[in-house]
């Protein structure tokens, strides 16, 4: 099998270099493409190519344009990343023959009420960034390929930009902090993501009827808060230099800090079509919190020689 990785640079596509690896040969491109081929997806002609020349068996799209303030702003290019160019991937799936793996988010719900939103529930976003992910999700369906699309949401990794890595940041450089306690969610570690990911692709290859939208994120939920809290306790234990201690962080409403988009206040994901679907169990949040704070302090740990 031959798969096309998109988005190889980012938390989860990083992850995917490792989980797709047993399942074939991966060509996977970052922005600035390789050999020639295009990775950038705002370039949709480019990425089109780039499909026609490698002739995958799958095409995994991991890139997306993630700047949710700055999508406001950028109506046009995150359209142009997160809609136009998931339908012309789903496009060249089809004509190919290929199956299309597509991450969306929890930010296609308002984010109203407190239950787990399920695949079913209507979807009404509040921001740019949650109306183009909408729209890709659309016309990857409306393309009628095979495919299989996660909403997930609260990604986290122990590299590139991320709630936990800032917040072991800052309890370094402040001696307080002010964390939202409105939101709730559930954290939900890339390396999960990647390897879910392989587990139902080579499932739904062999049976082509598990295609369609699947949520997926850790079990349970926490506000920005609780996990803050959680995770500098956890790091406090391994021995991370904070400066901060539980009663250093102060929660606020989400009203404390001003936005250009909105933010859903109920990000909580039902996952029991896709653990039914595959046979899953979904880790709580908190154990691949834990495991991946370990891993950033005993990294650190290495690079400062201790």
């Amino acid at each position: 099998m031959k798969i096309l990785l998109f988005g190889r640079d980012g938390q989860v596509g990083w992850e995917l270099q490792r989980a797709l690896a047993p399942l074939g040969r991966t060509v996977a491109l970052g922005r600035q493409g390789l050999d020639g081929l295009c990775g950038d997806l705002s370039n949709p002609g480019g990425i089109a190519d780039t499909v026609r020349r490698v002739a995958p068996d799958v095409i995994v799209n991991a890139a997306a344009y993630t700047a949710v303030d700055q999508a406001e702003s950028e109506p046009a290019l995150a359209r142009t990343v997160n809609a136009e160019a998931p339908a012309v991937l789903a496009g060249a799936a089809r004509r190919h023959g290929a199956w299309l793996v597509h991450y969306s988010t929890d930010y296609v719900f308002d984010g109203s009420g407190s239950h787990p939103w399920q695949e079913t529930d209507t979807t009404a976003p509040l921001s740019v960034y949650g109306c183009t992910k909408l729209e890709g999700e659309d016309a990857i369906r409306v393309a009628g390929g095979a495919h299989l699309v996660f909403r997930t949401s609260w990604v986290y990794a122990r590299r590139g930009r991320n709630f936990a890595r800032t917040m072991l940041r800052l309890a370094r450089e402040r001696d307080t902090l002010q964390v939202i306690d409105d939101q709730f969610g559930a954290p939900t570690g890339a390396d999960l993501v990647a390897d879910v990911t392989a587990h139902a692709l080579r499932r739904a290859r062999r049976e082509p009827a598990l295609a369609g939208l699947y949520h997926l994120a850790a079990r349970g939920e926490t506000t920005w808060y609780g996990y803050a809290r959680f995770l500098l306790q956890v790091a406090r234990d391994l021995g991370w230099p904070g400066r901060v201690d539980d009663d250093a962080i102060e929660p606020v409403r989400t009203g404390a800090f001003a936005t250009a988009a909105v933010r859903p206040r109920n990000s909580r994901l039902d996952c029991r079509r896709l653990e039914r679907a595959f046979d899953l169990r979904m880790p709580d949040w908190s154990d691949g919190v834990a495991r991946t704070v370990s891993e950033i302090v005993q990294l650190r740990a290495m690079e400062m020689g201790q």
